[in-house]
């Protein structure tokens, strides 16, 4: 018999209407996407099963929120046919390289970047509208816009600033804000009425229209790391400014839901337990628990066991670029190994939704 992959998460309010109610497509209010690079292709067969099959069973609108490669997946969502476009996604990212100038063990950001950028537009080009006029999804795309010294991308001031904002991180999430700011991108037929799915009041936050002036260079934004790809500047309908990933600001897009969807759920794909809020959060364990704002939020995550039988015994990652190195062929063979294993994750909940089994579902 195979291990088990899927493990169930929720917070004290989500569990409750779970052992009531069990767990219907008209529950769900929000759907976050987790920065994270590689690791988001074992959760691909979950999001083709939750917005090709699953979700449209219900009628209400449903927000999708994303930083880096979530807000590519969310933006997935919101295309017609979504399941050849996630299977196209899972292709195109398996398969993406990039050439290492002589003497270099890594690329350019700026190689990065103009790659990038020529990716993204044949992944949407000419389905731009079909994302911005989705009947029912709401896209939130999450960008980090500095601020002082990282207004502007510089040689020098970067990597000034952001040892300024990894400091003040440190000391207090919230003084994070000195430096970088929340921008999300959202769409909605007026932008004078647009609303987020979650209370902003916990970081200095924008919002802005995603149109289609500006939706490639929002999601490019999202996506680039800061040293890895180069920074996007002065969006239009944004304000000006340099504009990173936003998973420097929200990591895994922990973020108040509890507070803006008090009867909703929020189901969330997610590639472990922990919900970390940034990205400079990462080492802070003690900001990697559960907090009120999750209250009502349900993750499905891989069990830690069986993420120890994929290829390298962990999930894709960003390492595995210097692991393989120039072995392209190895390191798609891993992550094609690792997506295709995922179905189970995907399987295992389907199955659990046809009889919810509220002994299942631990605590966040």
């Amino acid at each position: 018999m195979a291990a088990r992959a899927l493990r169930i998460h929720a917070g004290p309010r989500a569990r409750r209407h779970i052992e009531r109610n069990g767990l219907q497509p008209g529950d769900i209010s929000v759907v976050p996407g987790a920065a994270g690079g590689p690791k988001g292709l074992v959760l691909g067969p979950l999001d083709r099963f939750l917005f090709g099959h699953w979700l449209p069973q219900s009628n209400q609108p449903v927000h999708l929120v994303g930083a880096s490669i979530g807000a590519w997946r969310m933006a997935t969502a919101c295309l017609d046919d979504c399941v050849a476009a996630f299977e196209r996604l899972e292709r195109d990212y398996i398969a993406q390289d990039y050439e290492l100038e002589p003497g270099r063990k890594t690329p350019t950001a700026r190689h990065v970047s103009e790659r990038f950028a020529h990716n993204l537009a044949d992944f949407y080009g000419g389905r731009v509208g079909q994302v911005l006029a989705h009947p029912r999804w709401r896209l939130h795309v999450v960008t980090s816009r500095g601020r002082h010294l990282l207004a502007r991308e510089h040689r020098v001031r970067t990597p000034l600033g952001y040892l300024g904002a990894y400091l003040c991180n440190g000391a207090h999430r919230r003084a994070l804000g000195l430096w970088l700011e929340r921008v999300v991108f959202s769409t909605g037929p007026d932008a004078d009425a647009l609303t987020l799915p979650f209370d902003d009041a916990d970081f200095r936050t924008r919002q802005v229209h995603l149109t289609a002036a500006n939706f490639q260079p929002a999601l490019q934004a999202s996506c680039s790391i800061p040293f890895v790809l180069q920074a996007i500047h002065d969006i239009p309908g944004a304000p000006t400014g340099a504009y990173w990933d936003g998973g420097i600001t929200d990591y895994h897009l922990h973020l108040n839901y509890a507070a803006a969807h008090p009867q909703g759920l929020v189901l969330y794909p997610h590639f472990q337990k922990a919900v970390v809020p940034g990205w400079l959060d990462k080492a802070w364990r003690w900001r990697h628990g559960a907090t009120p704002f999750l209250d009502t939020t349900i993750v499905l995550a891989p069990d830690p066991d069986w993420v120890r039988t994929l290829p390298g015994g962990k999930l894709p990652d960003r390492t595995d670029f210097t692991r393989y190195g120039t072995d392209l062929a190895g390191r798609m063979r891993a992550w094609q190994a690792a997506a295709s294993a995922s179905r189970q994750l995907a399987d295992e909940f389907q199955a659990w939704l046809a009889a919810p089994d509220p002994a299942r579902v631990e605590p966040l």
